[in-house]
């Protein structure tokens, strides 16, 4: 019996449906600093792959005296399991509350693993659609092929257990350990959930994929004008490093930011443009020079389908202008 449960594991592993831990070459994470209690783990730039076994988001967490504050859980159970084991090489503090920015692939399959001790996870009252919709369970079966064996069938979409309603003031505040916390609704910008987490005293901003340095953001579905109406939050804040959804820190954000608003507003005004005169989407692509922006990471992976999905809403706001 012992012999035939081993070769079954053995060859589902094989397949890419065995444990997310048996995977061959687990990922190792690194913790980088960037001020006395936050940390954060960088992924490539790029779209996922099974290069870069789909490290190619960042997360981070806050220590405190009571326990740690995590935000995000990158994208694969087994870099899940990677975060617990970098933190654990931080602090001896057990993680208490997990904060999902938004509940795209690259940002939390990592759960599972993550929050395997009992965490609380938080997540925009918004995810919960976004969690049960046809395009999450289409993306789950997608990963599986195309980042197995980090993404395989033992992997789940877990749910939050804190669906937060930020209410009018667009702010949920909490303290754990003595250390402040905010976490800042800007949802219906990068997705219908988005969150960013402020660490007050200490004047970090988790961010999430409403900023991205260094890379071609992916703007999918994305509303590209509450986004860009949404990047004011970052200036309100006041932070002095902010920490993208993709790409280094930024310790002078108002510039670091120019990527993002630069690219949201070209791929408005060339699709807007190309819909005001009637020209259809291949035609519009092929017309406009893409070159400013060619030379970042996932420009070619993302960059059409970013235009396509810009043309489409900048189509459905001229029918709906009076």
């Amino acid at each position: 019996m012992r012999v035939a449960t081993m070769l079954k594991t053995m060859f589902m592993v094989a397949i890419g449906i065995g444990p997310a831990h048996a995977a061959p070459n687990a990922p190792v994470l690194e913790a980088i600093q960037v001020s006395p209690q936050t940390y954060y783990f960088r992924g490539t730039a790029g779209m996922a792959s099974q290069d870069n076994r789909g490290f190619m988001s960042n997360a981070g967490f806050v220590v405190t005296p009571a326990g740690v504050v995590v935000f995000d859980a990158l994208a694969t159970p087994a870099l899940g399991k990677a975060m617990l084991d970098a933190i654990k090489k931080v602090t001896s503090q057990p993680i208490k509350i997990i904060i999902i920015s938004h509940y795209h692939a690259d940002h939390f399959y990592g759960l599972q693993s993550l929050a395997a001790g009992g965490a609380a996870i938080w997540a925009h009252q918004n995810a919960k659609a976004t969690l049960h919709s046809d395009v999450t369970h289409r993306r789950l079966v997608e990963r599986r092929l195309s980042l197995a064996p980090w993404v395989n069938a033992e992997t789940r979409l877990v749910a939050a257990t804190r669906w937060l309603d930020p209410g009018l003031e667009k702010v949920v505040k909490f303290t754990l350990g003595g250390v402040r916390f905010a976490v800042i609704d800007v949802a219906g910008a990068h997705s219908p959930e988005d969150v960013m987490l402020l660490v007050e005293d200490e004047r970090v901003l988790f961010a999430g994929d409403l900023f991205f340095t260094g890379r071609v953001p992916f703007v999918g579905e994305a509303d590209s004008k509450a986004w860009l109406r949404m990047l004011d939050k970052i200036g309100v804040s006041a932070p002095a490093v902010v920490i993208p959804g993709h790409g280094a820190a930024s310790t002078d954000p108002q510039a670091d930011l120019e990527l993002t608003r630069s690219y949201l507003t070209f791929l408005r005004e060339q699709m807007g443009k190309a819909v005001a005169d009637m020209i259809p989407f291949d035609q519009a692509y092929k017309d406009v020079d893409w070159r400013r922006f060619a030379k970042y990471p996932a420009f070619n992976e993302a960059n059409r389908l970013n235009a396509y999905n810009t043309y489409l809403l900048m189509e459905r706001d001229s029918l709906n202008q009076p």
